[in-house]
């Protein structure tokens, strides 16, 4: 995935004056062995000068660090710690911050040698509010050499999604179908991330398309799709078509993503694209989501950038998919009732044309889309990849602005079962913990659309975090029976 930034992050180590640096130093030669040994050398940078009180200091560890290619910063309290020079750096510092504190390692150190950054992590945390800096701080900033580490290593992926934003373009075409508000939000806090939008007409995107026509590696891409596709290309006739359409879009990237390193696009699908394009997108937006540069359906702007971070911290492909319908009682008695830990209304079909990454779904097969088809001819809608998606570990997110230009999100991790679906498109029973309460009290009583983004694997900790450092103003998850929503009522 070349759409995705590594992170290298330097450590640097503070001091108060009235404290001894070597205890700093030591403890943060410590950490980064603990670190190395652990993860290995690739992506931390231990920085030799150590803040010491002095603004002076302060510039050249910045400096420093800079020039070992660090793009995010973890500030150690070896002991108590600078706070003015250590959040100055924080400051200055161009990128994803952090900040973490040691521990006393023993009774020994006690009588001359106790470092006090437990006390020092409140006065950091203090000045980074004065000085309205975002950082981030672990749940449990202060430990030990490997506890320290462990922090450091959880921020690597937070900081990834950090770096990814400041240099993410997105790029849309067309408007939202018509008929379809679902997926309209302001765009103004895309701008309050860093990120930049480049909208587009579908009359450009066809033009573009069209000037492919005979393309010289439209044959190539062909044959990379039989490949995939294997047993799997049922319509083998729609493929140059395909092939024509993929390389359009990665042409317009390159010569569209200006400034910005990474992209990711906000397609349109419906309903003039079938009969213009002779198509449908959706087996092209899953090979370049797998790629790591996601497609959303529908010009679903805040999907694409959810996709997109889920993308950066599980460094995998992801999916977007609609919350789309209720198992059928008959499935839920016969295939989860007393086989998996959920209530009937824990459970859901999330569910999408054909947009999923082959490499997640059980027999992914192209096939043509079956809603489109009732009221089109069928050969202008073939082209989605379907299929089961696999079983396994989930976490189903979103990032949104809401009509007001506020920026909410939600994140509930789950699994998806290993029950057939006896469905059409890219298709899964999903089972989320007291989903009914959430999707009733959060979801709908915040205006959250049905487009939902989903990560393969856990990653809940980390979105919450990214969410946090972002600003988000409300972050909701799946809570517990035990904890009521606020608009839950009581006497239910």
């Amino acid at each position: 995935m070349n759409n995705i930034p590594t992170v290298k992050i330097g450590i640097v180590a503070v001091s108060r004056d009235c404290f001894p640096l070597e205890l700093s130093v030591k403890r943060r030669k410590a950490l980064a062995e603990k670190y190395k040994e652990k993860y290995g050398e690739a992506d931390i940078y231990e920085c030799p000068i150590c803040i010491f009180e002095s603004e002076t200091q302060m510039v050249e560890s910045l400096e420093d660090i800079k020039a070992h290619g660090c793009n995010a910063l973890c500030v150690y309290l070896g002991n108590f710690g600078p706070e003015i020079s250590e959040t100055m750096l924080a400051k200055y510092f161009d990128g994803p911050k952090m900040f973490c504190a040691a521990e006393e390692e023993n009774v020994g150190v006690l009588s001359s040698d106790r470092g006090d950054a437990y006390c020092g992590m409140l006065n950091a945390s203090y000045n980074l509010k004065l000085r309205n800096i975002k950082a981030y701080i672990p749940e449990s900033p202060v430990g030990d050499a490997e506890e320290c580490a462990d922090m450091i290593h959880d921020f690597v992926p937070i900081a990834r999604a950090i770096i990814a934003l400041n240099n993410l373009k997105i790029i849309s075409f067309g408007p939202r179908p018509q008929n379809f508000m679902a997926c309209n939000a302001p765009i103004k806090q895309l701008f309050n991330l860093n990120v930049e939008i480049e909208e587009n007409s579908e009359l450009d995107l066809y033009e573009s398309f069209l000037k492919h026509e005979g393309d010289s590696r439209i044959a190539k891409v062909v044959e990379d799709m039989k490949k995939e596709l294997g047993d799997g290309n049922k319509i083998p006739a729609v493929l140059p078509k395909l092939a024509q359409y993929e390389l359009t879009l990665l042409d317009w990237i390159e010569k569209h993503k200006g400034c910005k390193k990474y992209v990711a696009i906000a397609g349109k699908c419906w309903p003039a694209f079938q009969t213009m394009f002779g198509f449908v997108p959706c087996y092209v937006n899953s090979r370049l989501t797998g790629r790591g540069i996601p497609v959303s359906c529908e010009v679903d702007i805040y999907g694409c950038l959810s996709e997109y971070i889920g993308a950066v911290i599980s460094q995998d492909a992801v999916t977007l998919l609609d919350i789309n319908n209720t198992v059928p009682k008959e499935m839920f008695h016969k295939d989860i009732e007393g086989k998996f830990d959920y209530k009937f209304r824990d459970t859901f079909m999330g569910f999408h044309c054909g947009n999923t990454c082959s490499k997640l779904l059980c027999h992914p097969e192209m096939r043509y889309q079956k809603i489109m088809a009732r009221s089109l001819p069928r050969e202008v809608t073939n082209g989605t990849l379907e299929g089961d998606i696999k079983p396994g570990e989930i976490t189903f997110y979103r990032l949104q602005s809401t009509a007001d230009n506020h920026l909410y999100a939600y994140v509930a991790e789950g699994e998806i079962l290993p029950v057939a679906t006896h469905s059409f498109g890219s298709i899964a029973v999903f089972a989320i913990h007291e989903m009914e309460r959430f999707y009733r009290h959060f979801l709908i009583e915040n205006g959250f659309p049905h487009h939902g983004a989903v990560a393969f694997g856990r990653y809940g900790k980390t979105l919450f975090e990214v969410f946090k450092y972002l600003g988000v103003e409300k972050i909701g998850y799946n809570q517990p029976a035990s904890l009521p929503y606020p608009t839950e009522n009581p006497f239910k």
